[in-house]
Parts: C-alpha cells; structure tokens; sequence
C-alpha cells in the first residue's frame, strides 16, 4: 500500500490531524516541539460516494471501500539537515513515504507556541524547503562521487547517472526542489534511484482556526499565499482543513457531523478533500465491482490497463483475461440495472490495450 507522509514543523497541527483523518488518538497532539518521535502509521478510507448508489443498485450485502496509509512523521526544525531536533529520523521516516503532505499553519493562537515566534506561512514551507533540499544536496554529492569512479571504469550505467546527477547538482544548489527540474522520460527513471526527498510528489494543507474555515479561501491572506506558492513554485494544490474541527467531527456519528460542518458554514469535511487529493497524488486511481455479495472500490495506478486492473483481485484474472466487461458509472446509474445498460449498448467489451478509468464498473472474463 502506497503512502503519505504528514510534515510540518512542530505544533502546526500534523498530530491532530493525523488522529482525525484515522478517527484514533494514536498521534499525541501536546503544545510543544517533538510531542511526535516514531512516526504513527494509519490505514485511512477514501472516500467515494459512488460505492452506497451502486451498492443500492445491485443489492449488495456490504461495501468495500478504497483505502490508503498515512504516516504522520516528528516536526522538523531549522537544522534538520545537520542532525538538530530530531532531524536524522525525520529525514529517514520521509524517504520510507511515497509523497508528502505538508501541514502549514495559517491560524493565529497566542496559546500555541509557533517554534519561530511568529506566524509566516511561506517561510515555514521555506524552512521545511531548505532542509530537505540540503539532505538531497549530501545525498547527490555522495553519489556522484561512487559514479565518477564507477564511469571511469567503463560502467555504461555509472556514465548516465553520473549526467543526471550533474543536472540536479546545481539545481538543488540553487534551493530548488529536485521535482521542480524538467527531466526526460528517461532521466527521470534514472533521477528515482537517487530516492530525492524533493522529488517526492506534494501538496499543502492549509490548517485554519474553527472560525476562519468558512471563509478562509476567500479572506485568508494566509491561505492565498500558500496556494499561490504551491502553485507556482511545486505545481501542486492547497487544501483548507481546521484539524481542529476535524478532531471534533472524528467523535461524532455522521448526522451530528454533518450538522456540526452545517454549524461552521460548510457542507463537506477538510479531511475528505484531503484524503482524496493525496489519493490521486500518489497516481492512484479507482475502479468499481459490484454484485450480490458486495460493491467495493478497488485501486489502480493511472494508465493501468484492463489485464493490470485484474490482477489487483487476483493474479488468475490478470493471466488468463479475455474481457472486460465496462460501463462507466454514471451511465450504469442512469441505465437503473446492469441489463439495461447492456440492452441500451452502455456496456463495452474491452481488450488488453484498454487503459482503465476512474469510475468505470467491470466484469473481468478470464480463462486459467
């Protein structure tokens, strides 16, 4: 199962974030630095809601939903890079995640201690920044001193990493993210076996007081300034959470959390929007079964084809394919029945080459 990792300096909210997105207190959520040492690790729901419609639709016993894994990793601190805080583990518990979502805190508190003094949310993101780019920095420059002797020995392979190094050596001496440099397709297969901290795909969490949640896309110098920065420095999205009220939603039924998000002016949790922006940025996609016994989301990576998507439920499907049997969802939905959607010509009959999409329903026919 793929991961995402929860970064931040310390008291920016990761911990109470972390216990809402898994519904636990597995994280301790305290008012000083290092409250988090071992990383805290949770299975966590994507949420869809596809699968209660089609499960209604195909009277199925239970739902399977899709699922991915946080980790919620020690704040980092200035220095980091050079062992201070906690900062050798930290660099270590980021390179075991497959991207990284960074909790940026854009709330005023006086009770909560701000490890620089003041609130700047684009400084702590350039604090988090500069750490990770100075550990890729020694990682680069070590490699690049084992491939110098390796090349001139004649190692073909040695030679072409040996180029890309070259290429990220002076970007990442520049401060620059290692995912911010254009590479080629075949550059960049060769720039992952470095395992760069800043190549790790990103997004920012925003995190806001109760009050701001309402209105914090529209009033919060703080949030425009980080979504500005994600995304024309990273590329990438901002999402607006109160761990705050998520905490207090993960203890409540769903009525009650429904009304309570309606009490604050919202109509859908932060942790929800979150769950599904870090899905898609670790490049996974879903697909839909269902029938008598269940209706379940099952994962996929993006540009998986037909045969690659039944191998998720069982290698069998995958070596034996034939067929898929695929309908998009809401054709299916409008359609009432699987029969009908048939009858209309809603349903295809896909080959190996079809690339699967998020939200087709399927039938795999296979021979073993």
């Amino acid at each position: 199962m793929l991961r995402a990792g929860i970064v931040g300096l310390p008291n920016v909210g990761k911990s109470t974030l972390f216990n809402a997105l898994t519904r636990t207190r597995k994280a301790e959520a305290a008012n000083y630095p290092f409250c988090t040492i071992e990383p805290n690790v949770g299975v966590v729901v994507v949420p869809d809601a596809r699968l209660e419609p089609l499960a209604k639709l195909s009277k199925s016993e239970r739902i399977i939903p899709a699922t991915i894994e946080f980790v919620d990793i020690a704040g980092l601190v200035r220095g980091a890079s050079q062992g201070e805080g906690l900062g050798n583990k930290f660099l270590q518990h980021i390179r075991e995640v497959d991207a990284i979502v960074e909790v940026v805190r854009c709330f005023e508190d006086k009770d909560v201690v701000h490890v620089a003094g003041h609130l700047d949310p684009i400084a702590d993101i350039e604090t988090i920044k500069t750490e990770l780019v100075l550990a890729d920095l020694e990682t680069i420059t070590r490699a690049k001193d084992k491939l110098e002797k390796l090349a001139r020995g004649g190692d073909k392979e040695a030679k072409e990493s040996l180029a890309v190094a070259a290429r990220l050596l002076p970007h990442l001496d520049a401060g620059k993210r290692a995912l911010s440099l254009e590479l080629s397709p075949e550059e960049a297969a060769i720039a992952r076996r470095f395992f760069l901290l800043t190549s790790k795909p990103m997004l920012f969490v925003c995190n806001v007081s109760e009050d701001e949640l309402a209105t914090a896309d529209e009033s919060s110098p703080h949030v425009a300034a980080v979504r500005q920065y994600a995304a024309t420095h990273v590329g990438t999205e901002a999402v607006v959470v109160s761990a705050a009220i998520e905490a207090e939603l993960s203890e409540l039924p769903e009525a009650e959390a429904k009304e309570y998000l309606s009490h604050h002016g919202v109509s859908d949790s932060g942790v929800s929007n979150l769950i599904r922006a870090a899905y898609h940025l670790l490049g996974l996609r879903t697909y839909l079964t269902a029938g008598e016994k269940e209706a379940r989301a099952w994962t996929i990576h993006a540009g998986d084809t037909a045969p690659q998507a039944a191998g998720v439920i069982h290698s069998d499907f995958e070596r034996g394919f034939i067929k898929a049997e695929t309908v998009f969802y809401d054709d299916l939905l409008a359609a009432g029945s699987m029969v009908s959607a048939k009858e209309k010509g809603l349903v295809r009959q896909e080959g190996k080459e079809y690339v699967v999409q998020d939200g087709d329903v399927i039938l795999f026919k296979f021979n073993v």
